[in-house]
């Protein structure tokens, strides 16, 4: 046996194994096509707001000092989510909450998490800075002490940064900062949070194209012509930009999806019917869409609830795309290879779970609101203050889809459900959960695993290729 001293050491030594594995298995790491995309405006030094400007800068600052050409974007999110996971466990270990430290790393290594982990995208680098951000705190907070201040200025680098890279994490990271050092009753926290991610959607447009020297791709506006245009399929009759042959089109060919706006971006499609709404400025796109929302609510609310459901991978039929995370990268001139054929072997154990419920959102959501009741009921302390503050985040990340999103990607949701997972093991390391808690979750997860469980197996299988996806 372990003496209990040397717990917190072994949990952090084994945090930093599962690092150095984890790289070894997914080294130099998964190039998607947003990948191969970015790392082009990271060679040619032109840079667009498709993708986080953040990120590519970054990349290029990190290119030129070291070469090479995804893997140090690999090494850098692999540690930050491998540290965040170890600070974590390290301090549960600590206070004498060895098991739930295990736990954590647990966490970190389920397989669909750490796949994801393994491509180089803006996603994981959004959870490996949030993760290194909650760590930081979880170090000092669960072991009941003050945070210094050059953390803090570690944690407002590493949030910023979460924030910027990804286009609604703003939801995630303004939610967790509130939570974290904001005021205490609930009416203040909401209004500041309203108030932080106000100000963070004005002001980020000036530092993507200001200070990042992105130039406008556009991607401001698909998110107004995606909803648009199921208005115009549901309510014809609706002003909303476009002509009368154009939704006939758009109807006919159905280029609306719920799960995902792609068909109305292809030339081969509907992107011919929808490019009068990119003559728009964005603020009128968005104040089009009020007006159609306004005059068609019921239109606007059955796309938006069709789209979360897909984003949820809810009611949805068998064999969902999107959701495995490639072990090959995009075919590309740029030198972004492929891990070695191990990782097929890691692939089959995400394929395993992908399709249960430890690969739908879904399942993570209604775990996270059970938890958030049970710790709102619960006394403050340390490891329940910080598991509400990840609960909070993750729902209101969650919430945020049914408002703003235009894929279903599983990639969108990590941080949900990562968060969630680790909050449930707090929650735990905070007191023994009693029967009516563990029973309130096992309801809410057992009425969520059968409806999803009935809908793979009533519903026709999704389509698996991105051309039948468009069909």
């Amino acid at each position: 046996m372990i003496a209990d001293r040397y717990r917190p050491a072994f949990l952090a030594g084994a945090a930093l194994v599962l690092c150095v594995a984890a790289l070894g298995l997914f080294w130099p790491g998964v190039a998607l096509y947003d990948t191969v995309a970015q790392y082009r405006q990271v060679v040619s030094g032109q840079f667009d707001d498709w993708h986080p400007p953040i990120m590519a800068r970054l990349w290029r600052v990190i290119h030129g000092a070291f070469g090479g050409a995804a893997a140090p974007m690999l090494v850098l999110q692999m540690a930050l989510y491998w540290g965040g996971l170890g600070l974590l466990a390290s301090a549960l270990a600590r206070t004498g909450k060895t098991g739930c430290g295990v736990a954590v790393l647990g966490i970190g290594a389920m397989p669909l998490f750490l796949g994801w982990q393994g491509t180089v995208l803006k996603d994981a680098q959004m959870l490996g800075a949030m993760l290194a951000a909650v760590g930081v705190v979880g170090w000092w907070r669960l072991r009941a002490l003050r945070v210094p201040g050059w953390a803090w200025l570690l944690v407002a680098v590493l949030l910023g940064y979460a924030t910027l890279v990804r286009a609604n994490a703003v939801f995630a990271t303004v939610a967790l900062i509130v939570m974290l050092v904001g005021p205490r009753d609930w009416w203040a926290r909401g209004v500041v949070a309203l108030v932080g991610v106000g100000a963070v959607l004005a002001v980020s447009p000036w530092i993507n194209h200001g200070l990042l020297g992105a130039s406008d791709s556009g991607v401001e506006q698909t998110e107004a012509i995606y909803d648009l245009s199921a208005i115009a399929v549901r309510a014809p009759a609706v002003p909303t930009g476009l002509s009368a042959a154009a939704v006939r089109t758009i109807a006919a060919r159905h280029c609306v999806k719920p799960y995902f706006w792609d068909p109305l971006g292809e030339p081969s499609r509907c992107a011919a019917e929808v490019e009068p709404l990119h003559a728009y400025p964005t603020g009128t796109l968005y104040r089009m869409l009020a007006a159609a929302i306004v005059r068609a609510p019921g239109a606007y609310l059955a796309h938006r609830l069709a789209h979360w459901n897909s984003t949820e991978r809810w009611l949805v039929g068998a064999g969902g795309p999107g959701a495995l995370p490639p072990v090959t990268s995009e075919a590309n001139a740029l030198g972004l290879e492929s891990p070695a054929p191990l990782a097929g072997r890691w692939r089959q154990l995400e394929q395993i779970t992908v399709d249960t419920p430890l690969g739908w959102p879904i399942a993570f959501l209604s775990v996270a609101v059970v938890s958030l009741v049970v710790a709102r009921r619960r006394r403050a302390g340390v490891a329940r203050d910080l598991a509400l503050a990840l609960l909070v985040s993750a729902v209101l990340l969650e919430a945020s889809f049914l408002v703003l999103s235009i894929a279903s990607d599983l990639r969108y949701h990590l941080w949900s459900m990562v968060a969630t997972a680790l909050a449930v093991v707090l929650l735990v390391a905070d007191q023994t959960p009693t029967r009516r808690e563990w029973l309130a979750g096992g309801v809410a997860l057992m009425v969520i695993t059968a409806s999803g469980t009935i809908a793979r197996n009533v519903l026709p299988p999704a389509p698996v290729s991105y051309a039948a996806q468009l069909l």
